[in-house]
């Protein structure tokens, strides 16, 4: 009952400007910045490892203007689910599409880290791309029913269920059906090596290259970024990676870590630090969380 009330809320909130969306949803921000206690811990576990020389000052300073930026793309996921698609397109920029087209039409995995406007970049390609996407079932089964109906509204997109392996990916990266890949978040011990992330070893899934190795598949890394004052969005596409896979999986899950920090950089309070991405130590290691 509580979430189909949460539901029908959030479908009254798609009617709002966006520029007012984003001002509810910066308070829903500090509302969660208050009450959810064990994800803000995890924010600032991982801020004071990432950012050593910030103080605990600064640090609560990022992590509020992240619950911020998360607590925005909750409710704004909602314009994304039910608002039509020239709003969509109208929102949410698409650029460096020249690193993109060319691509296109053969076998291709774009690289999406965990931004807090993800979900963004997703439906934006949607409105002009068909493509696939891994995605991890929810627990509730009205939510992952709303995030695939949500994720699939557009075009002919194809979602298959993390539980269910990656061969019918790969099958369909094969046919040249783009793959929209995030892979930056720690899925635990199997199929991954530790490679340093903000010169932290954090266990990393060498998911990316072996699909790109078995599927023989490019890889374009896609960046999207929350704009302030409710402007909408930006998603970007960087050029697509050469010599990737290369010999060596630790080599390939450290190229893209490095990646992935250079972006974090530029907007670092939109990465998703809520996420548990060093619950995974080496031997002999005490857990952080």
């Amino acid at each position: 009952m509580f979430e189909r009330a949460a539901l029908a809320l959030m479908w009254t909130l798609h009617f709002l400007p966006l520029a007012l969306l984003s001002r509810v949803g910066e308070a829903f921000g500090m509302l969660l910045y208050g009450l959810a206690a064990e994800r803000r811990r995890v924010c600032l576990v991982n801020l004071e490892r990432c950012f050593p020389r910030l103080d605990a000052r600064q640090r609560r300073r990022l992590a509020r203007a992240h619950f911020r930026a998360q607590g925005r793309a909750i409710l704004e996921r909602n314009l994304l689910w039910w608002s039509s698609r020239q709003r969509i397109m109208r929102l949410v920029r698409l650029d460096g599409l020249e690193n993109l087209t060319p691509e296109l039409g053969r076998p291709l995995i774009i690289l999406v880290p965990h931004f807090v406007a993800l979900d963004a970049a997703g439906t934006r390609i949607a409105c002009e791309y068909d493509w696939a996407a891994i995605y991890a079932k929810q627990k509730s089964r009205l939510m992952t029913d709303m995030l695939v109906w949500g994720r699939t509204r557009f075009g002919n997109q194809k979602l298959f269920s993390r539980q269910d392996g990656i061969r019918a990916a790969i099958a369909s990266v094969r046919k040249g059906v783009p793959l929209y890949y995030l892979p930056d978040q720690d899925y635990g011990p199997r199929d991954a090596v530790f490679v340093p992330f903000f010169g932290v070893p954090a266990a990393t899934i060498t998911g990316l290259s072996r699909m790109a190795a078995l599927a023989r598949a490019r890889v374009v890394p896609c960046v999207a970024r929350m704009l302030p004052g409710g402007r909408g969005y930006e998603v970007r596409f960087y050029p697509a990676w050469d010599n990737f896979p290369g010999p060596d999986v630790e080599a390939d899950a450290l190229r893209m870590n490095a990646f992935i920090e250079e972006r974090v950089k530029e907007m670092p309070e939109q990465y998703n630090w809520s996420h548990k991405r060093f619950k995974t130590r080496p031997p002999g290691e005490a857990k952080w969380y």
